[in-house]
């Protein structure tokens, strides 16, 4: 029996390893215009906007330059410093097989999550791609998710959410859908272990045997 119609995914922690890309991208750049050497904690702070609006914030009047320096470095590093979690491929080719409508949501902005998708190979495996661009509120808001559900007109008791933050799963819960955290490369682990949520995966292989099961 098939449990999901759906599938949202989260990119960064999740379907790809980019966290290191992220820090070094972001520290390159802090060092060249705010002569700041921002510590990975000090980075994660920053999370949730897109990286458009974090730049703007941080970098005044040397946002343009800096963006331009940003994604420069960020595309130019991506394949030294960032991968497809071993196993992720597969779970995206088995829904893929069973034409189940599949989603992204991130709170990357438009131009990363392209180069992403791209470098890695997976942009073909999603029938829909939600970034902070697309949206007027970042996760936690549910926005995202609710976009998905309409264009697909699903209904939202089978739909999954796929990420490994705390604002997965509040997004999911207010959105009245099922989420799974994954563990694999969280940087906010103990917090997501705190919020239970429907679904903890430790390993891809647990995530793959149980979407194998549900689909």
């Amino acid at each position: 029996m098939r449990n999901f119609d759906g599938f949202i995914f989260d990119i960064d922690g999740t379907i790809a390893k980019t966290n290191k890309l992220i820090f070094e991208t972001f520290r390159f750049v802090s060092n060249k215009y705010l002569s700041k050497n921002f510590t990975d904690e000090d980075i994660i702070k920053f999370f949730g906007p897109t990286e458009d609006v974090i730049l703007k914030e941080l970098m005044k009047e040397n946002y343009e330059e800096a963006r331009k320096d940003y994604f420069q470095y960020y595309t130019e590093n991506h394949n030294l410093l960032a991968e497809t979690f071993p196993g992720i491929d597969e779970i995206l080719k088995l829904i893929k097989k069973e034409n189940i409508p599949t989603s992204i949501y991130t709170g990357k902005g438009k131009d990363s999550t392209r180069i992403t998708l791209d470098k890695l190979g997976l942009t073909k495996y999603f029938d829909l791609i939600v970034t902070g661009d697309d949206i007027l509120a970042h996760k936690p808001s549910p926005e995202g998710i609710e976009i998905f559900i309409k264009h697909f007109n699903l209904n939202r008791d089978k739909v999954l959410m796929i990420g490994d933050a705390p604002a997965d799963i509040i997004a999911a819960r207010n959105a009245k859908i099922k989420c799974a955290s994954v563990l694999w490369d969280s940087y906010a682990r103990e917090k997501v272990l705190n919020m239970n949520s429907d679904f903890i995966f430790y390993t891809v292989n647990e995530l793959k045997n149980f979407i194998k099961e549900n689909i």
